[in-house]
Formats: C-alpha cells, sequence, structure tokens
C-alpha cells in the first residue's frame, strides 16, 4: 500500500472550494494568507484537504460571514484557537508547573479572543443603536403623518442640520 492509500480520505482543491461554497482562488488566497493550508498533497503536488482542513474552512466562512470579522482578525482568532489547541494537547504530559503556566498561557489568549469579539459587538451595538434610532425616526413622521393628512411634508417646520461649507 502507498501513503496516499493509507491516509484519510481527502478531497481535491475544486472538491473542497464546491463542498463549502467558495472558490478555487478564495482557497489558495487564504493558504497565501496564512489561514488555510492543506493537510496533504498527492505525488505530483496537487492540494488535498482532509476532513480537518474543512472544518477549518468553514470556521473561517463562519467567522467572516456571521460574525462579519475580516481576513485580518479572523487570523488573530485561528492563531489563538490553534494555540489554546496545543496547550490542551500538552496539558496532561506536563507537571503541575508546567499545566500553570499553560494555564496563565491560555487565560492571556482567551482574554485577546474575548477582546476582539467584545470589539466586534460594541460595533455591532452601535449600528443596532443607529438603526433603532432611524426606525424611531420613521414611524414618528409615519404617526405625524396620520395625525396631518394634508401636509405633504410632516417634519418641513423642524430645523435640519446645514451642511458644512466646502473650503477650496
Amino acid at each position: 500500500m502507498n501513503d496516499e492509500e493509507q491516509a484519510p480520505p481527502s478531497l481535491r482543491i475544486g472538491e473542497a472550494a464546491d463542498r463549502v461554497g467558495v472558490s478555487c482562488r478564495t482557497l489558495r488566497y487564504y493558504e497565501e494568507l496564512g489561514l488555510l493550508a492543506p493537510s496533504q498533497h498527492s505525488a505530483g503536488g496537487a492540494r488535498r484537504y482532509t476532513e480537518g482542513d474543512i472544518g477549518r474552512l468553514v470556521r473561517i466562512r463562519e467567522l467572516q460571514e456571521l460574525l462579519g470579522f475580516d481576513l485580518g482578525e479572523i487570523g488573530e482568532i485561528l492563531h489563538g484557537e490553534d494555540q489554546l489547541a496545543d496547550i490542551r494537547s500538552q496539558y496532561h504530559a506536563a507537571g503541575t508547573k508546567g499545566r500553570r503556566a499553560m494555564l496563565e498561557r491560555a487565560v492571556d489568549i482567551n482574554d485577546r479572543l474575548r477582546s476582539l469579539v467584545r470589539t466586534k459587538q460594541e460595533r455591532l451595538a452601535e449600528m443596532m443603536a443607529e438603526l433603532e434610532a432611524k426606525a424611531q425616526r420613521y414611524r414618528s413622521v409615519a404617526a405625524e403623518m396620520e395625525e396631518q393628512p394634508g401636509r405633504s411634508d410632516p417634519g418641513a417646520g423642524r430645523e435640519r442640520p446645514q451642511a458644512a461649507p466646502v473650503s477650496r
């Protein structure tokens, strides 16, 4: 048996890309940025992706699409998650003193990841507050229109902020 027959099943780049709904070019770009590396290569050097690689790719897409992180932030998150996985794998082999140091490191890494997520949450909360204020304004104008059916511009009597003059 050769190495490819003994290795777990893997996907070619096009198959991996189709499975997750991205292009082959995207997978290559993720590799270039260090976000994803194929676990295997064929005898001819072609990229081969395992289920673990697909899981990482799904994680990248979740962070990007669902949470709105940019690729730089995703790199930071993946790096932190990789470090935590390394700590977990080494934890039981370490002595008490080593475990304590590992736990301190894990806390630091986790704090950094939480800070990234908290910053994103704060930005999303600000955006939501702006949208809520606009929604309230729209409801208010609609209510004014109901109260004064003959008036075409219910907010016309109110002062509106003026744009600052453009200096040249």
